[in-house]
């Protein structure tokens, strides 16, 4: 077996560190088809008195694309270890991690791995699975997943220029749907397409129930991607967890809502403190 060395981690995955402080470590995680510069409003608010660590997953942003193989992100697993390969190459402890859309499901994989290491989730418009089943809601049906599978294997830089400024919902922002635009068309679209293909396929909500850390679950109240329903099941699923409504719209409130979103992240942190006896 390969031993992956902690500076092979960082640069695989594009690993930067800034602050310090008495708080848990704020370990950023981005969603599908963005990387670790979408947490660019955020992150910088909690330097004074946190170590924030930012990555990209493999496949995206500054990540090392030779270390990507189908067989090792044939399922969310795989970016899983990567975290927790992460977490061990910095030694990172008492991590506070907020995951992003597919990253809140990644999030729940790495903390069941190596719980000593987390202190808490920050789970940001999550959905363990998209797709409809049976009784449960997941915001699309089969057809229309293979529709959005098609579109993005056919023609990823298309279906980009599309879906982007409609996964953002902030039509008033162009700006904001530019930018994701580009942030999807910077992604290696082999790995985009195989990532897509893992990301709305797959189903995690059996690992939900397992999760034992204090969790905040983050959703906006209008979501394309993971509608008000979704995040309701996980906060039903999570024993002990919080559900907070964001007025923000879309699916990527920490771009267009960021003081919002910034301001949930410090009320979680200032509980979980109090919790601790901080």
């Amino acid at each position: 077996m390969h031993n992956t060395t902690g500076t092979d981690v960082i640069r695989r995955n594009n690993v930067t560190s800034a602050g310090g402080g008495d708080g848990p470590v704020l370990l950023f995680s981005h969603g599908f088809g963005c990387d670790s510069n979408t947490w660019r409003s955020v992150a910088p608010r909690f330097t004074d008195d946190h170590r924030v660590v930012l990555f990209d997953h493999v496949g995206a942003g500054g990540s090392d694309l030779g270390a990507w193989s189908p067989r090792r992100y044939a399922d969310l697993g795989g970016y899983a270890r990567d975290v927790v390969e992460l977490c061990e190459a910095l030694d990172l402890r008492d991590v506070v991690f907020v995951g992003h859309s597919v990253s809140a499901v990644i999030g729940v994989l790495a903390a069941a791995r190596v719980p000593d290491r987390f202190a808490g989730l920050v789970l940001v418009g999550p959905s363990p699975r998209y797709l409809n089943d049976g009784d449960y809601v997941g915001g699309f049906t089969e057809a229309d997943v293979e529709e959005l599978l098609e579109a993005v294997e056919s023609n990823y830089l298309g279906w980009s220029a599309t879906m982007a400024p409609a996964i953002m919902g902030v039509p008033d922002r162009p700006d904001l749907g530019a930018d994701l635009t580009a942030s999807f068309c910077r992604t290696d679209p082999q790995i985009a397409r195989h990532f897509a293909r893992v990301t709305f396929t797959a189903d995690n909500r059996a690992d939900l129930p397992s999760v034992a850390h204090p969790t905040l679950i983050l959703q906006c109240r209008q979501d394309i991607i993971a509608p008000v329903v979704v995040g309701e099941y996980v906060r039903d699923a999570i024993p002990g967890s919080e559900l907070e409504l964001l007025d923000a719209t879309g699916h990527c409130p920490h771009l267009s809502a960021p003081e919002e979103t910034a301001a949930a992240l410090r009320g979680f942190l200032d509980r979980l403190a109090a919790a601790r006896g901080r």
